[in-house]
């Protein structure tokens, strides 16, 4: 007799590939560059925040994330009802469509983008439309546009993308939301949003304010160095951000979370400071490979795209020789992530003696 079975669509969730640990070689330090991580250890007084709220973890976190969503407004200039919080923004992904789609409704996203678009879609029991990036890594707006079709429900634009690293510009995006339907939700996931430094740049409040159907997602995971805490929240009209709250995991932000959050954000000078420095580095890395002859599509993000198509799986045992593990993806390219200064000369070292 056949036990208990799951529904369908669970069978069809692709597996999360993540980022894997550098190999352990005795007389060097290795350097993990597969996971967007930031290499500086947490802003000042953050530690000290969140040694504090582990004082009192024998109570649950405040559900409403009051303090969280009070300094996430104040920040931002926005109500606090137009706010959701959850374990990282890849969480608040599963609850908006978990919200908002019917089994068999349709999400159009690029592709290559973030590795959790159609594991979330696939969970929601949705049917992921995945469009091509084009060669040079950005977002075929147009073709998105196309490929939406009565059964749309949401698009994503993913800006910077990961893992490809071009952003889409203000222009584009909204002509892009000017032709997406109103009853379609539009995400603008700004994971990477600190780090951009390009010409009209997406300025992803202002799109909210004036658009019903968009959606910021935003973390802390990157350029505030809180990837272990899991924090990222959600920008939209109340109310969507009312529906996010609603199927929220309840009590899913920790106390240490929050109250790291919170202090991040008090820290903000400091925070800029090191992501100029992390911007630094992903230029000066994107001058030497080009100089090396390297065709690298613009970074905006804190990591470097290399599309090696079948060569990705040479690149990355090359890399891991290096002490340096990257992120590939087979078939298609590497990600790497910009880390240490010495771990960058020696992802330019390993461009250098690697055939292009």
């Amino acid at each position: 007799m056949p036990g208990p079975q799951p529904r369908p669509n669970v069978a069809q969730i692709p597996t999360y590939v993540a980022g894997r640990p550098p190999t352990v070689r005795p007389g060097m330090t290795s350097y993990k560059l597969s996971s967007n991580e930031n290499p500086y250890p947490p802003l000042p007084g953050v530690v000290e925040a969140a040694h504090r709220a582990v004082e009192t973890m024998n109570r649950y976190p405040d559900m409403r994330n009051a303090a969280l969503y009070e300094a996430l407004a104040a920040r931002l200039g926005v109500p606090a009802g137009h706010l959701a919080a959850g374990t990282g923004s890849v969480a608040l992904i599963y609850q908006l469509l978990s919200a908002f789609c019917e089994p068999g409704d349709e999400v159009v996203y690029a592709w290559r983008s973030f590795e959790a678009y159609p594991i979330a879609v696939a969970a929601a029991a949705a049917r992921s439309v995945q469009v091509p990036v084009t060669a040079d890594g950005r977002h075929d707006l147009d073709a998105m546009l196309a490929a939406i079709t009565p059964r749309t429900r949401c698009v994503m634009v993913c800006t910077p993308n990961n893992p490809t690293g071009p952003a889409v510009s203000q222009r584009d995006l909204d002509a892009f939301l000017d032709a997406v339907p109103e009853h379609v939700l539009a995400v603008v996931d700004e994971a990477y949003l600190e780090f951009v430094r390009m010409d009209d740049a997406v300025d992803g409040l202002a799109t909210y304010r004036d658009r019903a159907n968009v959606v910021l997602f935003r973390t802390f995971s990157k350029a505030y160095g809180l990837a272990g805490f899991r924090v990222g929240y959600a920008v939209a009209q109340e109310p969507v951000a009312a529906a996010l709250r609603a199927v929220s995991l309840p009590f899913g932000v920790s106390t240490p979370a929050q109250a790291a959050a919170v202090a991040s954000l008090e820290a903000e000078a400091a925070l800029l400071e090191r992501v100029d420095a992390l911007v630094a580095e992903r230029d000066r890395v994107g001058s030497g490979l080009r100089e090396l002859g390297w065709d690298v599509p613009d970074a905006q993000g804190n990591f470097v795209w290399f599309g090696l198509g079948e060569r990705t799986a040479a690149f990355a045992s090359a890399a891991d020789g290096l002490g340096i593990v990257v992120r590939p993806f087979a078939g298609e390219g590497a990600r790497v992530s910009i880390g240490e200064v010495e771990a960058n000369d020696r992802l330019l070292e390993l461009a250098r003696t690697f055939p292009r």
